[in-house]
């Protein structure tokens, strides 16, 4: 959520921020919509005010045993009531419809964000390991993964498509995964493992920025509760509703969870292969901090994802997104790209975002700095620790083997029971 006083004070720099984004100009409506709230509580207030004074006279009147001004005094206040009902009526709705536009609109980038208008107009930052040279003909991750346990055709049949079934050596190495991802970011990086509900009322996925935009994106239950599409709702909203101390901060937590899309206007896109899927699972980051420390916190947390991936000695690049290429709630965002040999090419597979205050004004999450008495809202940032699918589809494409097998990355042997490679 934007704050109306920064537009108001900054309308030229709000507008240069929605260009940015691809939209048109807002700061002229959003001014105007201000001031019908401002003029519609000035004259509640005004009500207010007249109703408390002529109260006050009609116990005078009383007093004084003037039963005509009594009767005229008491006149007006049922008059004034009624005023006042509909002048709060007002105010509220004045408040609704500007919140509403407040709340339809995205983040502004930050100032060294790159502008532009998609993924192509995206910044290298810096890159990692170099892209395997094969002396084979390369499979991709579906080939491979079909000889050693990955079943579309079955899920197809009880769920639809974009589903998958994953048996055997298969099934353990997406549970390796997880497991090994949530071990490095708690014990080595001090993440904090939290278990959170899959099943979100509105409220929570208002406060970090899928609702209303985003509604057909998600799945939503018979009793008007939405599955998570990732971890981030569950655990940003942990510190919704509430004033904290500046001491708590820097909070930061992961969860491993099943994540939900509909992947609502994708059609066309990754139809083949686990990229993307309705049901799939992460090892999702979040951290809640102060103002002062969210800059240095993406940089950390974009660390703490990276650290995965160099671990399963896949090559990547870390890539500063375009404004017009952020997500919704992000003010900046990294995202890091594996190498994927059968597409020759490098795919997204985790995103580190700094939302500044914007989620937190959306949720009502603040702090107070010792000594001072008024609170602060916080900076919540979030980012993919990694996309399990993806991670599985790097590793059956950079360490497949000549012979069909697949080696396993010397860091995730542990969680296989020791063995080095998975085998048809």
């Amino acid at each position: 959520m934007h704050d109306i006083r920064f537009i108001r004070d900054n309308p030229d720099a709000f507008d240069a921020a929605m260009r940015a984004r691809n939209l048109e100009p807002q700061a002229e409506r959003l001014i105007e919509l201000d001031q019908r709230r401002r003029d519609a509580t000035t004259r509640l207030q005004e009500l207010e005010t007249e109703r408390n004074t002529k109260s006050k006279q009609i116990g005078k009147a009383k007093a004084q045993g003037d039963e005509d001004l009594f009767n005229t005094l008491r006149a007006e206040v049922e008059r004034l009531k009624g005023e006042m009902e509909d002048a709060a009526e007002a105010d509220r709705t004045a408040a609704e419809v500007l919140n509403q536009h407040l709340a339809a609109l995205p983040n502004r980038p930050l100032d060294d964000v790159p502008d532009g208008e998609d993924e192509s107009d995206n910044e290298e930052v810096r890159g990692w390991g170099t892209p395997r040279a094969f002396d084979f003909e390369v499979q991709d991750h579906v080939t491979v993964g079909e000889r050693l346990g990955l079943d579309f055709e079955r899920a197809a049949a009880m769920s639809g498509a974009r589903f998958a079934v994953l048996t055997g050596q298969l099934a353990r190495l997406e549970r390796a995964l997880s497991a090994f991802m949530l071990d490095l970011q708690t014990d080595i990086h001090g993440y904090r493992e939290t278990s959170v509900p899959y099943l979100v009322r509105d409220e929570a996925v208002f406060g970090t920025g899928q609702l209303p935009k985003f509604a057909e994106d998600l799945f939503r239950t018979t009793d008007d509760r939405w599955l998570i599409p990732t971890a981030e709702v569950p655990l940003t909203n942990l510190v919704r509703d509430a004033i904290h101390a500046e001491g708590d901060f820097p909070i930061r937590m992961t969860a491993h969870t099943p994540c939900f899309r509909s992947e609502a206007g994708s059609a066309g896109r990754d139809t083949r292969g686990l990229i993307r899927m309705h049901q799939f699972h992460k090892v999702e980051l979040v951290s809640v901090t102060t103002p002062d420390q969210s800059a240095d916190e993406l940089e950390r947390m974009t660390q703490c994802a990276e650290e995965v991936l160099r671990r399963l000695e896949l090559p990547y690049r870390v890539m500063l997104l375009c404004s017009g290429d952020m997500g919704f709630s992000a003010r900046k965002t990294y995202d890091l790209e594996v190498w994927m040999p059968s597409q020759d090419t490098y795919r997204e597979i985790s995103s580190c975002s700094n939302c500044e205050d914007f989620q937190a004004r959306r949720m009502n999450a603040r702090f107070r700095r010792e000594g001072e008495k008024k609170p602060e809202f916080l900076h919540t940032l979030n980012g993919s620790g990694l996309a399990v699918g993806r991670a599985l589809v790097a590793i059956l494409e950079n360490h497949q083997q000549a012979d069909g097998s697949v080696a396993i990355p010397e860091a995730l042997r542990p969680y296989m029971g020791g063995i080095e490679a998975l085998k048809p």
